[in-house]
């Protein structure tokens, strides 16, 4: 493939394993239909990827032997550790425990039903040598239609989650996020890529799904380069999701005003061109460096779904 880049190109670019070493966090409680599949997978997606790598996967209080499959695969698979809760401790807890436990360069975290599509990790990690942040946004069909007033927003419901009814709790919250804190992101919600060594020493508070975003927010208030790329979702297909039950929700909603109040209006009053200098977006392959663009390029080419702002 030929670049707009130059000499470079995204083929030579991805050449060989990504070289710095990678963890791979997920949680999860009463998992037994998926852990294995899980596990599995991510082991294959990462031996592929990447030279040196870990996989922590925390057991959150399982009551169905969840932990117990975990710990006899990672009995016959040594780059994955098992970790275990008493009791069912949530989201925002066992997203911090595992950024805690993470020993390699780089981390990411990835849902048990294997929500958010990886088959880019390759090209994810990649950028990680010119961006401080690699954010993933979920995508969907653009086309003649994705215009219409509308039509465009039931488009962006229907590529957010498992059902209708999710979705919109999804993109509720989304734009409660976007107005309180005042942030430039497509979405809040999905894959993150981060420097493992900055975000263990970022202070989290959230003991809810709001830990994602928080951990993005502080990562823009603290002056880091992000670039958005297309991580599309992926619909469940074994066990039964718990991010959406009325306590988790309002959990959720409750970290998020609490952040706001302890720290987020100061970031609210920060000057937005100023937030949004530090965000890339790949269609706006005008601002990338050369190499950066060289491997964006092609993302463009090979996803019929562009990430887009929600309606």
């Amino acid at each position: 493939m030929t670049s707009s880049s130059g000499e470079y190109n995204q083929k030579d670019l991805l050449r060989g394993k990504f070289r710095q070493s990678v963890s791979l966090l997920a949680w999860g409680y009463n998992e037994h239909e998926s852990i294995v599949e899980f596990l599995d997978r991510a082991v294959a997606l990462l031996d592929a990827a990447v030279e040196d790598f870990e996989i922590v996967f925390i057991d959150d209080g399982s009551t169905d032997g969840t932990g117990r499959m975990a710990d006899e695969y990672a009995a016959r698979e040594p780059r994955v550790r098992c970790l275990h809760n008493e009791t069912n401790r949530g989201v925002g807890y066992n997203c911090r425990r595992a950024i805690s436990e993470a020993r390699k360069t780089y981390l990411f975290w990835q849902t048990i039903d294997w929500s958010y599509d990886l088959a880019e990790l390759r090209v994810f990690l990649e950028l990680l040598n010119h961006f401080d942040v690699v954010q993933g946004v979920r995508t969907f069909p653009t086309g003649k239609l994705d215009g219409v007033p509308g039509l465009s927003l039931i488009l962006r419901i229907r590529s957010r989650s498992d059902n209708i009814g999710k979705a919109v709790m999804s993109l509720c919250t989304y734009y409660l996020i976007k107005f309180l804190f005042g942030a430039p992101f497509n979405d809040f919600q999905n894959v993150t890529f981060y420097k493992s060594v900055f975000i263990q020493n970022v202070h989290l508070i959230a003991n809810s799904s709001f830990a994602n975003p928080e951990c993005l927010l502080k990562a823009l208030a603290a002056g880091k380069t992000i670039i958005e790329v297309p991580i599309g979702f992926i619909r469940r297909k074994a066990g039964v999701a718990k991010g959406t039950r009325f306590r988790s929700i309002m959990r959720s909603i409750g970290d998020i005003l609490k952040g706001w109040l302890d720290w987020g209006w100061r970031m609210r009053l920060k000057n937005p061109f100023r937030l949004m200098q530090h965000v890339y977006r790949i269609p706006e392959t005008e601002r990338l460096a050369p190499q950066a663009r060289a491997l964006v390029e092609p993302l463009l080419e090979r996803h019929s779904r562009k990430p887009k702002s929600p309606a």
